[in-house]
Parts: structure tokens; sequence; C-alpha cells
């Protein structure tokens, strides 16, 4: 019985890992028509192939281009026990429009996997919402007696890609 739920582990994380997929439920980046800034803000577009599924973060203060594709929550279940696994810092659902960018807490070449568990930025009351930068400076604004933020675990998870840097 260990021996199937093992088998059954490995095959979804395979089916995700068969490639980063362009569906429905693939972020979307606009070009920051919603904000107005320079820093761009992520939503639905109409085509998901190609350059319409990607969207630029933020990986320790760098911007990058990331693709995302959501997996199933039967498939999410079973990975997010995996500890390997990244996460990405957002304000949104990964799947609706962006206040701002995401943060990544790894790229390749660093510790990366391209599973991604996503967790919700909440401002505290008071605090102005702001873009963060890094892994480092979301961690600290959760941190501490009078945290500036609070981290919600979603337990979606999405599998993703750096497609620049």
């Amino acid at each position: 019985m260990k021996t199937l739920g093992v088998v059954g582990t490995i095959g979804a994380v395979a089916l995700v890992l068969a490639g980063c997929g362009h569906g429905p439920n693939a972020p979307r980046y606009d070009g920051g028509a919603n904000l107005g800034s320079s820093l761009g803000t992520a939503s639905r577009a109409s085509s998901v192939k190609g350059a319409g599924g990607q969207m630029p973060a933020f990986y320790d203060g760098r911007r990058v281009t990331i693709n995302s594709f959501e997996v199933s929550d039967d498939a999410a279940e079973r990975i997010s026990a995996n500890p390997t696994h990244n996460e990405i810092f957002v304000t949104n659902d990964l799947d609706d429009p962006q206040d701002f960018l995401p943060v990544l807490d790894a790229i390749q070449g660093d510790s990366f996997n391209p599973l991604w568990e996503q967790f919700l930025i909440v401002f505290s009351p008071g605090v102005t919402p702001h873009q963060f930068f890094s892994d480092d400076e979301v961690e600290q604004a959760a941190a501490g007696a009078h945290p500036e933020i609070t981290l919600v675990d979603t337990h979606e998870v999405y599998r993703c890609s750096v497609v620049s840097r």
C-alpha cells in the first residue's frame, strides 16, 4: 500500500513536470495598463500562448519574467508536502490581476524547483501597500511583534519557469 502512495505521488509530480502549460488558469501580464506605473501588473490576457502567458516578477531586487500554470488541487496536495518547492508571494491570487509584481524566493541556479506554492501578502491596517523586491523583504515585513504584513498560504501550487533574467 505504501508503494502505491509513492507511485501516485511520483505520477502526479511527473504530470506537473511534463511541461509549463498555457491553460486558462495561467497568470497574465497586461504591460502595466492597470497601474499606470513602470512596474506593470499581472492580469488575465485573451491568449495564453507564448508571451501571452508571461509576466514580470522580482527576485532579489532583479526583475525577471516568469511563465506559470496552476496545477490541479489533487497534484498540489501531494506536491505541497514536498519541502523542496519554492514560494511565490503575491498581492492577489496569481490568476487575478496583481496590485504589485510577484516576488520569487528562487530562480535557476539558486535552489530552484519549478513548483511554487502561492502566499498572499495582506498588508496590516495602517500600512501603505507597496512593492517588495525580494523574499527577504517579504519575510522581514511579516516578522516581529507588529508585522507590516501577514502571509496567507493559499495551498495553491504553480508550475513555473523563469524565462528571462
